[in-house]
């Protein structure tokens, strides 16, 4: 398995995978990823058709910058047959939905890696995204988010949670779980997906979701999904990284370099060891401001 670098996902838009008007624009939203759906958004009885019909958007999604992801279902004869057509060089991860502790998580995975050998893949490519949406999961998410080295994410389900919670989908009922999610993301290295409310209401107050969703980046989440295309832009202007930390990256390179003149393999800036993984983040950021320059 590879070092752990992580993806810089500010928006990830859910596309359901069976809908060819959808998969034919998903590529032009301009999110950072796009969630090719095959759980909740796709009929029981459209679920094998749906496993057939969006590769050919996973290739053009690629070929325009973004990652594809594609979730898959929770059962686990529907998983294994998901897995097998979702594997492939253009997918990035796997969304895992309604996860319930870590034997689900390195089970999938060993499932991928099979899959991986067989394609003659790189054991290691797919990544993970753990969706938490039980409170039997709640109950376990550290050790989930710990579980396996392919877990770049972990987001904690707003409505399925909430249903099993009786109650409202809302910032007050959701408040504590979402942040036991950011919690757990952050003590395990990945990245803490989500907002505070559910992402399920599309609504027409912008300016209400902008607040909601900056909110939610000052509690410590570093990116969102979203259901619908006009959210994207505004989940990428939330999550983008601010003047700080685009100067903080730009030190990180500066400083490995000149170590690396020198003949070193690591340094310290601020207190903290700068290594290669460490400036591998600081290179992808600043590659990504290059690639938001040159596509606006």
């Amino acid at each position: 398995m590879d070092e752990r670098i992580l993806p810089l996902w500010r928006s990830l838009m859910f596309c359901p995978a069976n809908s060819v008007r959808f998969l034919e624009k998903a590529h032009e939203r301009g999110a950072d990823a796009v969630i090719l759906d095959l759980e909740d958004s796709v009929a029981l009885s459209e679920k094998q058709r749906a496993r057939t019909l969006w590769q050919p958007a996973a290739v053009r999604i690629k070929s325009s910058g973004a990652d594809v992801l594609v979730r898959i279902n929770r059962e686990l004869e529907l998983a294994v047959q998901d897995i097998w057509c979702a594997v492939s060089p253009d997918v990035s991860a796997l969304v895992v939905p309604k996860t319930k502790g870590p034997e689900h998580i390195q089970l999938i995975s060993e499932v991928i890696a099979s899959r991986e050998m067989d394609l003659g893949m790189r054991v290691g490519h797919t990544r993970l995204l753990a969706l938490v949406e039980t409170a039997d999961g709640m109950t376990r998410i550290n050790a989930i988010a710990s579980a396996d080295d392919r877990l770049v994410g972990l987001a904690v389900g707003g409505e399925d949670l909430a249903t099993e919670l009786d109650a409202e989908p809302t910032a007050d009922a959701l408040y504590v779980p979402k942040m036991l999610g950011v919690l757990a993301a952050r003590a395990a290295g990945i990245l803490p997906i989500g907002v505070l409310a559910s992402v399920a209401g599309i609504g027409n107050d912008d300016s209400a979701y902008i607040r909601m969703v900056s909110r939610s980046r000052s509690l410590g989440f570093s990116g969102a999904t979203c259901v619908h295309p006009k959210q994207v832009p505004l989940l990428n202007q939330a999550f983008s990284p601010g003047a700080a930390q685009v100067d903080q990256a730009r030190r990180i390179v500066e400083a490995y370099e000149s170590a690396e003149q020198k003949g070193d393999g690591a340094t310290a800036l601020d207190g903290r060891m700068i290594d290669r993984p460490v400036v591998l983040r600081a290179r992808r950021l600043l590659a990504q401001l290059d690639a938001q320059k040159n596509v606006s």
